[in-house]
């Protein structure tokens, strides 16, 4: 393979977006395995190092977030300029790298230091593949794509649960670093060596004019455009309750349900696992299939289903039968993440072919910063006020409280970004 885009249709018919899916699918379920094993390993850091919950949620969220957030734009720049291919190859490398360093910290400092590294490394990564699925996919199939590609995000938290459960009950929290960690590096040598760089505008017959809009010129042209503003506000404060759940729900069964960190690993690795990727998948395909009527309709329906997923968080947060709760908490797990196919297969349709890299960053920052940034950290900081009053069911109601504001003030963004989508849609251009 050359460093830059293949022109010869043969070398990007469908076995090839197939495979080159198929790799971005595995190498997005070892992103968020090296990101999300930190929530498994939590109670075992506190345990070692005697920190209070909002370090905890400090670095769970903003450590990572606040490097992973800002240094996607610069580095999506690189993507809508460069090789996106090779610029994955590099970012797989030394987010696993970070990671397996991880478990040699001796300090929480250390630790810190570690997963900011790991944000550095997976900030160049979902910027190039989301460029990358929208030139081997085109639009009326481009929603499947992403929430297929969506579905890293579940198998990577499943994987993180159960591995990270077992390994922190029988060996050690530093031993699952190393484990989850290293299997990227490898990874990132099959990417490089065997993906195809997709021409640009492949999927939709555009001629690319090798025009590059600057950060700025990117950023002006999706402000004008309503519907984005309301997406990614709407994105973001779905993944602030998203982010709070999955790194501290954990937490929670162990405080007020006694559960052990093996079974934890076990059943909500299946949960979040299997819900996760239907929700994450299916509304990929929902959007789709309402996208062929409107896209109108297919945000309205992220908003539906959110509210559906919103109403079964209070049974599970506030009922005292540890086996009802898991079992509601499939309903949230799965609709309350069909948002995330949906807004980035609409933000690229939103922008010309060398401004997806960086649309997509914008988008992620505003989602990461919102969302993986100030989730865990202010659902850390209501645990540790509610203590006094809740004890060790601080954590209960923390969440109860982040997913009770977050979960219609979500939808309400996405009602407001149905009403202008299709004109935003129609007025997009180069």
């Amino acid at each position: 393979m050359t460093g830059t885009s293949d022109p010869n249709p043969a070398n990007t018919g469908i076995g090839v977006r197939r495979y080159a899916l198929s790799l971005l699918v595995v190498a997005y379920t070892l992103n968020f395995i090296d990101r999300q094993v930190l929530a498994i390993l939590l109670p075992a850091i506190k345990a070692e190092f005697g920190v209070q919950d909002w370090v905890l949620g400090f670095l769970a969220g903003s450590a990572f977030a606040l490097f992973y957030a800002t240094l996607g734009v610069p580095l999506a720049l690189l993507a809508d300029r460069w090789n996106r291919r090779n610029l994955i190859a590099v970012a797989l490398a030394v987010w696993s790298g970070m990671t397996a360093l991880s478990g040699m910290a001796t300090s929480i400092v250390q630790l810190a230091i570690a997963r900011i590294g790991v944000g550095i490394g997976e900030a160049g990564f979902s910027p190039s593949a989301h460029s990358m699925i929208s030139d081997y996919y085109p639009p009326k199939q481009r929603s499947s794509a992403m929430g297929i590609f969506s579905t890293g995000i579940s198998i990577g938290i499943m994987i993180a649960y159960l591995a990270g459960g077992w390994v922190v009950q029988h060996i050690g929290w530093r031993e699952a670093f190393l484990i989850v960690g290293l299997p990227g590096i490898l990874l990132a040598v099959i990417f490089r060596m065997t993906v195809a760089e997709p021409p640009r505008g492949m999927s939709e017959n555009r001629a690319d004019s090798s025009a590059r809009p600057r950060i700025g010129e990117v950023a002006r042209y999706l402000l004008k455009r309503r519907s984005f503003g309301h997406m990614a506000v709407g994105s973001g404060l779905a993944a602030f309750g998203g982010y709070a759940v999955a790194n501290f729900f954990p937490s929670f069964l162990v405080r007020s349900h006694g559960m052990d960190p093996s079974l934890i690993g076990v059943y909500l690795g299946l949960i979040i696992g299997i819900g996760g990727g239907i929700g994450y998948a299916g509304g990929g395909y929902l959007a789709d299939h309402l996208g062929r009527r409107s896209h109108r309709a297919a945000l309205l329906g992220v908003a539906v289903c959110g509210m559906i997923g919103w109403c079964f968080n209070f049974p599970v947060f506030l009922g005292d039968r540890l086996g009802l709760a898991l079992s509601l908490f499939v309903v949230p797990v799965i609709l309350t993440n069909v948002y995330l196919a949906t807004t980035f297969a609409q933000t690229q349709g939103l922008v010309g072919l060398r401004m997806r890299g960086v649309a997509a960053a914008i988008l992620l920052f505003i989602l990461n910063i919102i969302g993986l940034g100030l989730g865990p950290q202010v659902t850390g900081i209501l645990s540790d006020l509610y203590a006094g009053r809740f004890g060790d069911e601080s954590m209960r109601y923390a969440l109860l409280t982040v997913v009770t504001v977050v979960g219609p003030w979500s939808a309400f963004h996405y009602v407001m970004a149905s009403r202008s989508i299709e004109a935003d849609l129609a007025a997009a251009e180069d």
